[in-house]
């Protein structure tokens, strides 16, 4: 493909677009089945879970989110018992964040919901299809991950 149809396919504006659409629906899909957190919050748990003991910095890059927006949600979090904060051995101020039992049931609860809208999204992709493009989002991620520069 040449560079001048690459910029005429708007891939970029295609995949935001898509990125809004699917969080639009997934705050009404929370919201309507009154689910005890928000997406944004499902997330910080999901990387939390996947990934327990994390600082937050290391949760604002594998999230995408802003520090401040990481602490806000973590504070949510550690509120509703649903994560810890542990400190750090060798600092006084860095925090880990440690998933909670009940974090877990939580987010067992909501699993069912999210998958649903993700089968919703991909109605009518063959699993061929839907490999080739999980392939290609993956190079294009490595691609921009080369040239992002993450302060973790």
């Amino acid at each position: 493909m040449e560079k001048k149809d690459l910029l005429k396919s708007r891939i970029g504006m295609k995949l935001v677009r898509v990125g809004k659409m699917t969080r639009a629906l997934a705050i009404q899909k929370f919201k309507c089945e009154k689910l005890e957190i928000t997406p944004e919050q499902f997330t910080v748990l999901t990387a939390i879970i996947d990934h327990d003991g994390l600082y937050q910095r290391q949760i604002s890059a594998l999230t995408l989110k802003d520090r401040p927006n990481i602490t806000r949600i973590v504070n949510i979090l550690e509120k509703m018992e649903l994560v810890t904060r542990t400190s750090d051995v060798n600092k006084r101020k860095i925090y880990k964040i440690n998933i909670t039992s009940k974090g877990k049931a939580i987010h067992e609860k909501i699993v069912p919901s999210v998958l649903e809208l993700w089968q919703d999204s991909v109605r009518g992709v063959s699993d061929e299809d839907l490999q080739n493009c999980l392939t290609v989002l993956n190079k294009i991620k490595t691609n921009l991950e080369e040239k992002l520069n993450l302060q973790i």
